[in-house]
């Protein structure tokens, strides 16, 4: 998958006040992460943001705006924004963002003998 560079190049720019900030590849893109939570991403196909399941509706209610889809469904508090999508809506985007990823407890650092977490079977 190609990089939308410029759109990596953005989210660099409105995150790099903010504090615990970290970047990891991800989603095909790059991913930015705050307190350990993921935050937002940025791909070839627009930029993911995670405002939450309770913000989804308005979200997805602004112009070039859409589910995040993984493995064709819809990731439920996650959102879209089209390649084409302005400044002005990437920003109410991550805005909402970080609004609810700064409320989520910080996560502790695992040891590296801990090894990845286990989530308990359903």
């Amino acid at each position: 998958m190609a990089r939308d560079e410029a759109l990596e190049a953005w989210l660099r720019e409105a995150l790099r006040a903010e504090r615990n900030v970290s970047e990891k590849a991800m989603f095909g893109g790059v991913a930015w992460l705050l307190n350990g939570h993921l935050l937002c991403a940025a791909r070839d196909d627009g930029m993911l943001a995670r405002v939450g399941a309770e913000r989804n509706a308005w979200a997805l209610a602004l112009s070039g705006v859409g589910p995040m889809i993984m493995r064709g469904r819809p990731l439920d508090g996650w959102v879209r924004a089209a390649p084409a999508a302005d400044a002005e809506t990437r920003r109410m985007l991550l805005d909402g963002a970080l609004a609810f990823v700064r409320v989520l407890p910080a996560k502790r650092e695992r040891a590296p003998s801990e090894g990845p977490t286990r989530r308990a079977p359903r």
